[in-house]
């Protein structure tokens, strides 16, 4: 087995030398070169592993080797070394999709922390299992996006502001980043910012030392040494006070962090994932929230979206919810009624997959029989009838739907009757052809054929 091969590529060779040493001790060969020109001619000649460039160079910007090195065909991760303190250009580089950077003067334990964990996302027998479908449920257009950006975003250290409502699965998807990752063998330490009292906060994130303050009876890890060598998850990341923002800040810039009480710096390496429902930005500009700790941890915004944006995915999550809320008796677990199942699906979800899953749990405290009922699902029947209101704007001829009326007949067959007037008029609008009918409607093909099973309408041809 050939030992990696990595690319150096910096002007000074005091710097070259200096990389070259601490490589070669690694069991890692080398190649130099002083400028990008030089780079370019190395890259057509051999297969590297990993590219180590300076930003500042004779002939250009190490940027363009970022560039050069995502545009190959067979691509490698790639570190950039940047000036002190130049944090802007560090951040631009990870935007374009380098892995990681490291500041002059060059920490040789942080070079040979990056070195390692660059090098463990290009081991041929590194075994990462990418099914993240089975973990990340739904087959929807935004959903099938969301999976290929985590396996893309799995083999960067960019730090990810991970977006979206409460209860998304924000979470979820910060977990899987992880797994999918090579610091996966590693902790994923995931803390509430908003669950920490004031008080304890930069203790709980740094740690502190013995007799340091009151009631500090005892030396103590923080946040960022329990997550050495994995991921650290910051959700509801706005609910940090700006004195620990500023704290914070510094950490991830210098990649050190001082317990509470400790006259030294010590060197930390995390993964930063961060998360919020609130609008990040428009604490920015209000000034709760610092602008330049936004940049940091926002290098790479991923959006989960909420469920009344993918609700094609429904029939999928409620079987599974349903399956883990019944746990070893998941076999019998009961089925929805047509009606229920249609009322879910015009419901706006306000709290997202958390919020089904609640209803879910209370409905299989209500339900009788093999069924649950729309009754056993108690929503605000007035939220679900606005949703599928808006609803019917998806199809073209969109003719007003009649007002219930509780004379003519129970919610659920007014509901079954409208659903099935929907599907008919798009078969029939479009010929009988099931795609294109699907597509009209906004819902993939596999929730449509399950539709036109259960109302009895798959066998129109």
């Amino acid at each position: 087995m050939r030992k990696p091969l990595v690319l150096i590529v910096d002007d000074e060779p005091d710097i070259r030398e200096l990389l070259e040493i601490t490589l070669n001790r690694m069991d890692i060969d080398t190649r130099c070169a002083e400028n990008i020109n030089r780079a370019k001619t190395l890259l057509l000649e051999e297969s590297f592993d990993l590219c180590l460039t300076d930003m500042k160079l004779p002939d250009g910007n190490g940027l363009e080797l970022v560039d050069l090195i995502q545009a190959m065909p067979t691509s490698m991760p790639i570190a950039v070394i940047t000036a002190h303190g130049n944090m802007d250009t560090a951040i631009l580089a990870m935007k374009k999709g380098a892995f990681d950077f490291i500041s002059k003067p060059v920490d040789l334990l942080a070079l040979r922390q990056l070195i390692n964990s660059a090098l463990k996302t290009v081991e041929p027998n590194m075994t990462k299992d990418r099914r993240t479908r089975n973990v990340l449920l739904g087959d929807s257009v935004v959903m099938r996006d969301i999976r290929s950006k985590i396996n893309k975003l799995a083999l960067s250290q960019a730090p990810i502001y991970i977006s979206g409502e409460s209860g998304s699965g924000k979470e979820l998807v910060a977990k899987l980043i992880h797994r999918q990752s090579a610091r996966s063998a590693n902790p994923f330490v995931a803390i509430n910012c908003g669950a920490i009292p004031l008080e304890l906060m930069e203790s709980e994130f740094f740690g502190h030392k013995k007799g340091s303050f009151t009631g500090a009876s005892s030396d103590k890890q923080g946040l960022f040494q329990a997550a050495e060598g994995g991921t650290l998850f910051l959700d509801e990341v706005a609910d940090l006070p700006l004195s620990l923002q500023v704290k914070l800040l510094r950490a991830l810039q210098e990649k050190k962090i001082r317990p509470v009480g400790d006259s030294r710096e010590i060197p930390v390496d995390i993964r930063l994932l961060s998360a919020t429902h609130q609008n990040l930005n428009d604490m920015v500009l209000v000034g709760t929230f610092r602008q330049d700790l936004y940049y940091r941890i926002n290098v790479i915004d991923l959006h989960v979206p909420a469920l009344r944006e993918r609700y094609e995915d429904l029939p999928e999550l409620i079987d599974h919810i349903l399956a883990k809320l019944m746990g070893t008796n998941a076999a019998n677990k009961p089925t929805l009624s047509n009606t229920a199942l249609v009322a879910l699906q015009r419901y706006d979800f306000p709290g997202n997959v958390r919020e089904l899953e609640n209803i879910l749990e209370r409905a299989l405290a209500l339900y009788e029989g093999n069924r649950i009922e729309l009754k056993d699902l108690n929503l605000p029947m007035n939220v679900a009838m606005n949703s599928y209101n808006k609803s019917t704007n998806h199809v073209s001829d969109s003719r007003a739907c009649p007002a219930f009326d509780p004379a003519e007949g129970s919610l659920e067959s007014y509901l079954e009757r409208i659903e099935r007037d929907m599907l008919t008029r798009a078969l029939e609008e479009n010929k009988w052809n099931k795609t294109a009918a699907a597509k009209q409607l906004g819902l993939s093909f596999r929730s449509f054929r399950y539709r036109l099973k259960r109302l009895n309408l798959d066998g129109k041809d």
